[in-house]
Protein backbone atom coordinates (compact mmCIF):
# COMPACT_ATOMS: atom_id res chain seq x y z
CA UNK A 1 0.00 0.00 0.00
CA UNK A 2 1.25 2.95 -0.83
CA UNK A 3 1.31 6.12 1.76
CA UNK A 4 -0.28 8.99 1.71
CA UNK A 5 1.86 12.24 2.04
CA UNK A 6 0.52 15.19 3.21
CA UNK A 7 2.72 18.49 2.82
CA UNK A 8 0.05 21.54 3.44
CA UNK A 9 1.46 23.36 6.62
CA UNK A 10 -0.14 27.10 7.61
CA UNK A 11 1.59 30.03 7.72
CA UNK A 12 1.18 33.45 8.80
CA UNK A 13 -2.30 31.75 8.72
CA UNK A 14 -2.34 30.92 5.31
CA UNK A 15 -3.01 27.75 3.95
CA UNK A 16 -0.24 26.50 1.66
CA UNK A 17 -0.01 23.27 -0.19
CA UNK A 18 3.74 22.43 0.92
CA UNK A 19 6.36 24.00 3.44
CA UNK A 20 8.92 25.65 0.68
CA UNK A 21 8.65 29.30 -0.04
CA UNK A 22 11.04 31.41 -2.31
CA UNK A 23 12.46 34.13 -0.07
CA UNK A 24 13.07 37.87 -1.71
CA UNK A 25 15.19 37.68 -4.21
CA UNK A 26 16.25 39.05 -8.02
CA UNK A 27 14.33 35.89 -9.17
CA UNK A 28 10.79 37.46 -8.65
CA UNK A 29 11.40 40.70 -10.65
CA UNK A 30 8.66 39.52 -13.46
CA UNK A 31 5.93 37.25 -13.37
CA UNK A 32 6.91 34.71 -15.60
CA UNK A 33 9.56 33.51 -13.69
CA UNK A 34 7.21 33.42 -10.35
CA UNK A 35 5.03 31.15 -12.58
CA UNK A 36 8.03 29.05 -13.17
CA UNK A 37 8.88 28.93 -9.70
CA UNK A 38 4.70 28.00 -8.54
CA UNK A 39 5.52 25.11 -11.34
CA UNK A 40 8.24 23.81 -9.62
CA UNK A 41 6.23 23.40 -6.90
CA UNK A 42 7.12 26.80 -4.89
CA UNK A 43 4.21 27.60 -2.12
CA UNK A 44 4.13 30.81 -1.35
CA UNK A 45 6.73 33.41 -3.26
CA UNK A 46 8.23 36.56 -1.35
CA UNK A 47 8.74 39.15 -3.98
CA UNK A 48 12.00 41.34 -4.64
CA UNK A 49 12.35 44.10 -1.63
CA UNK A 50 11.64 47.65 -2.27
CA UNK A 51 14.48 49.51 0.14
CA UNK A 52 13.44 52.39 1.96
CA UNK A 53 16.11 54.69 0.41
CA UNK A 54 13.71 53.92 -2.90
CA UNK A 55 11.75 56.31 -1.48
CA UNK A 56 13.77 59.42 -0.40
CA UNK A 57 11.74 60.86 -3.02
CA UNK A 58 8.06 59.83 -3.34
CA UNK A 59 7.23 59.26 -6.62
CA UNK A 60 2.96 60.73 -5.85
CA UNK A 61 4.34 63.86 -4.66
CA UNK A 62 8.01 63.83 -6.67
CA UNK A 63 9.62 65.62 -3.37
CA UNK A 64 12.23 64.87 -1.21
CA UNK A 65 11.09 63.49 1.49
CA UNK A 66 12.13 64.50 5.08
CA UNK A 67 13.67 61.28 5.67
CA UNK A 68 15.83 61.24 3.24
CA UNK A 69 19.35 60.72 3.90
CA UNK A 70 22.75 63.25 2.25
CA UNK A 71 23.02 60.41 -0.42
CA UNK A 72 22.80 61.02 -3.98
CA UNK A 73 19.64 58.70 -5.00
CA UNK A 74 20.16 59.10 -8.51
CA UNK A 75 23.62 56.60 -8.33
CA UNK A 76 21.06 53.71 -6.78
CA UNK A 77 20.06 51.66 -9.48
CA UNK A 78 17.14 49.39 -7.79
CA UNK A 79 16.20 48.28 -11.29
CA UNK A 80 12.11 48.92 -10.62
CA UNK A 81 9.69 51.97 -9.66
CA UNK A 82 7.63 51.92 -6.66
CA UNK A 83 4.58 51.75 -9.43
CA UNK A 84 6.47 48.65 -11.05
CA UNK A 85 6.69 46.75 -7.87
CA UNK A 86 2.71 47.14 -6.95
CA UNK A 87 1.72 46.68 -10.79
CA UNK A 88 4.09 42.95 -10.38
CA UNK A 89 1.94 42.04 -7.64
CA UNK A 90 -1.27 42.78 -9.46
CA UNK A 91 -0.40 40.49 -12.88
CA UNK A 92 1.15 38.18 -9.62
CA UNK A 93 -1.80 37.57 -8.12
CA UNK A 94 -3.85 37.60 -11.36
CA UNK A 95 -1.91 34.84 -12.71
CA UNK A 96 -0.49 33.01 -9.87
CA UNK A 97 -2.56 30.47 -7.81
CA UNK A 98 -0.43 30.70 -4.80
CA UNK A 99 0.56 33.63 -2.10
CA UNK A 100 2.96 36.57 -3.22
CA UNK A 101 4.54 38.00 -0.24
CA UNK A 102 5.75 41.80 -0.82
CA UNK A 103 8.69 43.03 1.10
CA UNK A 104 9.86 45.72 2.71
CA UNK A 105 13.90 46.41 3.41
CA UNK A 106 13.77 49.24 6.05
CA UNK A 107 16.21 50.32 9.23
CA UNK A 108 13.47 51.82 11.20
CA UNK A 109 10.81 53.40 11.28
CA UNK A 110 9.72 56.11 8.90
CA UNK A 111 7.73 57.66 6.38
CA UNK A 112 8.04 55.04 3.57
CA UNK A 113 6.40 52.43 5.68
CA UNK A 114 3.33 54.13 4.28
CA UNK A 115 4.12 51.89 0.96
CA UNK A 116 3.20 48.49 3.30
CA UNK A 117 -0.28 49.81 2.67
CA UNK A 118 0.01 50.56 -0.66
CA UNK A 119 1.26 46.61 -1.05
CA UNK A 120 -2.03 45.27 0.42
CA UNK A 121 -4.15 47.49 -2.18
CA UNK A 122 -2.30 45.80 -4.69
CA UNK A 123 -3.40 42.33 -3.38
CA UNK A 124 -0.33 41.37 -1.27
CA UNK A 125 -1.37 38.39 0.60
CA UNK A 126 0.93 39.68 3.11
CA UNK A 127 3.95 41.44 4.16
CA UNK A 128 7.75 40.59 5.24
CA UNK A 129 9.21 43.21 7.27
CA UNK A 130 13.02 42.74 6.51
CA UNK A 131 14.92 45.20 9.38
CA UNK A 132 18.43 45.60 8.44
CA UNK A 133 20.32 47.98 10.92
CA UNK A 134 23.39 48.17 12.24
CA UNK A 135 24.30 49.97 14.95
CA UNK A 136 27.83 52.17 13.99
CA UNK A 137 28.08 54.45 16.83
CA UNK A 138 29.19 53.77 20.54
CA UNK A 139 26.10 55.81 21.97
CA UNK A 140 23.68 53.25 20.69
CA UNK A 141 22.64 51.24 23.39
CA UNK A 142 20.64 47.95 23.10
CA UNK A 143 18.24 49.47 23.92
CA UNK A 144 18.06 51.91 21.24
CA UNK A 145 18.75 49.18 18.77
CA UNK A 146 16.08 47.23 19.57
CA UNK A 147 13.15 49.87 20.01
CA UNK A 148 14.01 50.66 15.82
CA UNK A 149 12.97 47.03 15.92
CA UNK A 150 9.86 47.26 17.62
CA UNK A 151 8.83 50.77 16.63
CA UNK A 152 9.11 49.65 12.62
CA UNK A 153 6.75 46.66 13.62
CA UNK A 154 3.97 48.86 15.52
CA UNK A 155 4.17 51.07 13.14
CA UNK A 156 3.42 48.67 9.67
CA UNK A 157 0.99 46.84 11.66
CA UNK A 158 -1.17 49.80 12.52
CA UNK A 159 -0.98 50.58 8.71
CA UNK A 160 -1.91 46.68 7.33
CA UNK A 161 -4.14 44.03 8.20
CA UNK A 162 -3.10 41.09 6.30
CA UNK A 163 -0.56 38.85 7.82
CA UNK A 164 3.03 40.37 9.11
CA UNK A 165 6.36 38.40 9.43
CA UNK A 166 9.42 39.96 10.19
CA UNK A 167 12.58 39.13 8.83
CA UNK A 168 15.56 40.08 11.38
CA UNK A 169 19.06 38.82 11.85
CA UNK A 170 20.57 36.85 14.86
CA UNK A 171 22.70 39.82 16.74
CA UNK A 172 20.70 40.34 20.02
CA UNK A 173 21.62 39.77 23.43
CA UNK A 174 18.80 37.95 24.02
CA UNK A 175 17.30 36.98 21.17
CA UNK A 176 14.04 34.51 22.28
CA UNK A 177 13.22 37.94 24.68
CA UNK A 178 13.38 40.07 21.32
CA UNK A 179 11.21 37.62 19.26
CA UNK A 180 8.62 37.53 22.15
CA UNK A 181 8.62 41.37 21.80
CA UNK A 182 8.30 41.46 18.31
CA UNK A 183 5.76 38.78 18.99
CA UNK A 184 3.53 41.15 21.03
CA UNK A 185 4.28 44.12 18.83
CA UNK A 186 1.71 42.28 16.34
CA UNK A 187 4.16 40.20 13.88
CA UNK A 188 2.07 37.19 12.88
CA UNK A 189 5.47 35.62 12.38
CA UNK A 190 9.33 35.29 12.24
CA UNK A 191 12.16 34.86 9.71
CA UNK A 192 15.02 33.44 10.84
CA UNK A 193 17.04 34.92 9.35
CA UNK A 194 18.55 37.98 6.78
CA UNK A 195 22.13 37.60 5.83
CA UNK A 196 24.17 40.41 6.05
CA UNK A 197 25.98 41.22 3.31
CA UNK A 198 29.86 41.81 4.87
CA UNK A 199 31.87 44.42 3.07
CA UNK A 200 35.35 43.40 1.45
CA UNK A 201 38.20 45.75 0.81
CA UNK A 202 39.54 46.27 -2.91
CA UNK A 203 43.54 46.39 -1.73
CA UNK A 204 44.05 47.76 -5.12
CA UNK A 205 41.88 50.73 -5.42
CA UNK A 206 41.84 51.11 -2.12
CA UNK A 207 38.05 51.33 -1.35
CA UNK A 208 34.89 49.42 0.33
CA UNK A 209 34.21 46.39 -2.25
CA UNK A 210 30.40 45.40 -2.01
CA UNK A 211 30.25 40.99 -3.21
CA UNK A 212 27.51 39.33 -3.35
CA UNK A 213 28.56 36.12 -1.87
CA UNK A 214 25.61 32.94 -2.06
CA UNK A 215 24.75 31.01 0.92
CA UNK A 216 26.03 27.13 1.75
CA UNK A 217 24.75 24.78 3.40
CA UNK A 218 26.74 25.04 6.70
CA UNK A 219 24.57 28.61 7.37
CA UNK A 220 21.67 26.08 7.75
CA UNK A 221 22.40 25.63 11.44
CA UNK A 222 21.93 28.96 13.01
CA UNK A 223 18.06 28.63 11.89
CA UNK A 224 18.68 25.06 13.19
CA UNK A 225 19.48 26.54 16.16
CA UNK A 226 17.06 29.13 17.07
CA UNK A 227 13.98 27.30 15.43
CA UNK A 228 14.44 24.68 18.31
CA UNK A 229 14.85 27.02 21.16
CA UNK A 230 12.03 28.72 19.77
CA UNK A 231 9.44 26.84 18.85
CA UNK A 232 7.76 26.01 22.10
CA UNK A 233 7.98 29.83 23.40
CA UNK A 234 6.41 31.73 20.38
CA UNK A 235 2.90 31.21 19.30
CA UNK A 236 3.80 33.19 16.06
CA UNK A 237 5.22 31.52 12.54
CA UNK A 238 8.09 30.29 12.12
CA UNK A 239 10.40 30.59 8.57
CA UNK A 240 13.50 29.49 8.44
CA UNK A 241 15.72 31.29 6.01
CA UNK A 242 19.19 30.62 4.65
CA UNK A 243 21.54 27.25 3.87
CA UNK A 244 18.62 25.83 2.13
CA UNK A 245 20.27 23.42 -0.67
CA UNK A 246 20.15 20.09 -0.16
CA UNK A 247 17.12 17.86 0.97
CA UNK A 248 18.63 17.04 4.06
CA UNK A 249 18.41 20.34 5.20
CA UNK A 250 15.01 21.35 4.28
CA UNK A 251 14.14 17.89 6.33
CA UNK A 252 16.34 19.32 9.13
CA UNK A 253 14.48 22.57 9.33
CA UNK A 254 11.11 21.27 9.94
CA UNK A 255 12.29 18.37 12.32
CA UNK A 256 13.60 21.72 14.45
CA UNK A 257 10.06 23.12 14.25
CA UNK A 258 9.64 25.70 11.29
CA UNK A 259 6.21 26.02 10.09
CA UNK A 260 8.44 26.74 6.22
CA UNK A 261 12.08 26.86 4.40
CA UNK A 262 12.92 29.59 2.50
CA UNK A 263 15.10 29.37 -0.69
CA UNK A 264 16.84 31.74 -2.66
CA UNK A 265 20.50 30.93 -3.30
CA UNK A 266 19.75 27.27 -4.26
CA UNK A 267 17.14 28.26 -6.66
CA UNK A 268 19.76 30.96 -8.26
CA UNK A 269 22.77 28.70 -8.51
CA UNK A 270 20.53 25.60 -9.80
CA UNK A 271 17.34 26.96 -11.57
CA UNK A 272 13.92 26.38 -10.20
CA UNK A 273 13.84 22.55 -10.81
CA UNK A 274 16.29 22.54 -7.76
CA UNK A 275 12.88 23.39 -5.41
CA UNK A 276 11.29 19.97 -7.09
CA UNK A 277 14.55 18.45 -6.07
CA UNK A 278 13.69 19.56 -2.25
CA UNK A 279 10.49 18.76 -2.12
CA UNK A 280 10.90 14.90 -4.14
CA UNK A 281 13.55 14.64 -1.20
CA UNK A 282 11.45 15.35 1.75
CA UNK A 283 8.47 13.47 0.25
CA UNK A 284 11.05 10.17 0.04
CA UNK A 285 12.39 10.79 3.83
CA UNK A 286 8.88 11.21 5.24
CA UNK A 287 7.58 7.77 3.56
CA UNK A 288 10.80 5.92 4.83
CA UNK A 289 10.76 7.21 8.67
CA UNK A 290 6.84 6.94 8.74
CA UNK A 291 5.55 10.24 8.90
CA UNK A 292 2.29 10.98 7.45
CA UNK A 293 2.47 14.74 7.45
CA UNK A 294 4.35 17.74 8.04
CA UNK A 295 1.87 18.89 10.94
CA UNK A 296 3.21 15.38 12.71
CA UNK A 297 6.97 15.75 11.52
CA UNK A 298 6.87 19.36 12.52
CA UNK A 299 9.26 19.96 15.88
CA UNK A 300 9.85 15.94 16.28
CA UNK A 301 13.45 16.95 17.26
CA UNK A 302 13.13 20.26 18.46
CA UNK A 303 10.30 19.27 21.32
CA UNK A 304 13.26 17.32 22.67
CA UNK A 305 14.86 20.70 23.70
CA UNK A 306 11.84 20.59 26.16
CA UNK A 307 11.59 23.29 28.80
CA UNK A 308 15.27 23.54 29.88
CA UNK A 309 16.55 24.88 26.32
CA UNK A 310 20.22 26.56 27.78
CA UNK A 311 21.22 23.20 28.79
CA UNK A 312 20.34 21.57 25.50
CA UNK A 313 22.48 24.32 24.02
CA UNK A 314 25.55 24.10 26.77
CA UNK A 315 25.27 20.79 26.13
CA UNK A 316 25.27 21.09 22.18
CA UNK A 317 28.70 23.01 22.51
CA UNK A 318 30.50 20.98 25.25
CA UNK A 319 30.38 18.03 22.80
CA UNK A 320 30.85 19.27 19.87
CA UNK A 321 33.99 21.32 21.15
CA UNK A 322 35.03 18.17 23.47
CA UNK A 323 34.19 15.18 20.47
CA UNK A 324 36.63 17.10 17.71
CA UNK A 325 39.63 15.23 16.63
CA UNK A 326 42.57 17.74 15.22
CA UNK A 327 44.12 15.74 11.94
CA UNK A 328 47.07 18.05 11.65
CA UNK A 329 50.15 17.05 12.97
CA UNK A 330 52.15 19.33 15.43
Amino acid sequence: EIMTIDLSTNYLGLELKNPLIVSACPISRDVDRILRLETAGASAVVLYSLFAEQFWVDPLTRTSNENRPSVDSTKLDFGTSIDGYMTLIKMAKKLCSIPIVGSLNVESSGDWLKYAKLMEQSGADALELNVYFVPTTIDETATIVEQKYLDAVEDVRKRIGIPLAVKLGPFFSSLPNMAKRIEDAGADGLVLFNRFLQPDIDIEKLEVAPRLTLSSSDEVRLPLRWIAILRKQLKLSLAASSGVHEPSDFIKLILAGADVACVASSVMRRGPTQLTTLLDGLKEYMVGHGFESVDKMRGFVGQRVGDNTSAFERAGYVQTVTSYRDGTQL
